[in-house]
């Protein structure tokens, strides 16, 4: 007697999306190099990376569903950056409209930097502005007409480093993190 395995279609399907996933991040074209570093978009495979480099460092963190919804959302603007194979550092971006922060008008296509780190010891060597340029980039190519981060107040390396890209100080978020401190928000304007 012929029983039908109605599970096999799935595995099939598995093993294909498998397959596919891997030919997509073998060819992963580099959006830049910087100092030996390969800046690119973020894949499916590259979330646990993403996500354990949240947890090394920042006090900030979200759930595998957010990672996984914000690479789904805008993928030209969720980058990471990698040496060797290994991911170091990433930014992710999601797209919101709203009040402008530069017009006292209308609403506006916005980018939001939701996140932006780097491992401590690849620092220093340029990472976090070519991460951030790149993610400027990905909203500018969805249409954004500016774009917005939260920094917070006692982050002098990373507002000098925004400052250099061009955003500003907008103003000033009381208790805006859960430890009390206060944040910069600050903005670009990008159309």
């Amino acid at each position: 007697m012929f029983v039908e395995n109605k599970y096999k279609p799935i595995l099939y399907l598995d093993k294909f999306k498998y397959f596919v996933s891997t030919i997509i991040h073998c060819l992963q074209i580099a959006l830049r190099r910087v100092n030996g570093y390969t800046i690119r978009r973020c894949t499916f495979e590259d979330l646990h990376s993403v996500i354990d480099i949240n947890l090394k460092t920042l006090p900030e963190h979200y759930t595998e569903y957010f990672f996984e919804s914000l690479l789904r959302e805008i993928p030209e603007a969720f980058i990471i950056a990698e040496i060797d194979n290994v991911v170091v550092g990433y930014i992710m971006c999601k797209l919101e409209f709203g009040f402008s922060n530069f017009r006292k008008l209308g609403f506006v296509k916005k980018g939001h930097v939701v996140s932006i780190a780097l491992l401590e010891e690849h620092r220093g060597k340029q990472i976090g502005e070519a991460l951030m340029l790149e993610g400027i980039n990905g909203v500018s190519s969805r249409k954004g007409d500016e774009i917005y981060l939260e920094v917070r107040t006692s982050n002098i390396a990373a507002i000098s480093l925004y400052q250099k890209l061009g955003f500003q100080i907008k103003s000033i978020l009381k208790s805006y993190y859960r430890d009390g401190e206060d944040a910069n928000l600050m903005a670009l304007e990008i159309s």
